[in-house]
């Protein structure tokens, strides 16, 4: 059965926030694209602004960088690390980010392996 496309989405960005390549937040994911230096382009669907969206893909497809969509703007904030913790330790609040470049994926990994599947396609 293997790994879904989601989950290795999600590992893959753990992978890349250890290792320092992820570039989180509109501003730094489009610079990262527009260098030359992304590999893949995490892009929330439930992005509110269509300006934004429309840029980063653009961007994506001059560059030649995969896009893989995930549903919400939310786990993509949980997915590499934008989050706060409380006094206590516990998880406050997911900080939403509608979009995520990796510059390098690191290591070879089995999720590595489903994203890259998914993209060659």
């Amino acid at each position: 059965a293997g790994m879904s496309l989601m989950d290795a989405t999600r590992s893959v960005l753990k992978t890349a926030l250890v290792h320092d390549t992820l570039c989180r937040g509109l501003n730094e994911s489009v610079k990262a694209i527009d260098r030359g230096d992304a590999v893949l382009c995490v892009l929330a669907e439930d992005c509110d602004q269509a300006s934004y969206r429309q840029l980063v893909e653009a961007l994506c497809k001059a560059n030649s960088v995969h896009i893989i969509n995930v549903p919400s703007k939310e786990d993509l904030g949980n997915w590499v690390g934008l989050f706060r913790m409380s006094e206590e330790g516990e998880l406050a609040k997911t900080v939403s980010t509608s979009c995520a470049v990796i510059t390098d994926f690191g290591v070879e990994t089995e999720a590595l392996a489903v994203i890259t599947a998914h993209t060659s396609q």
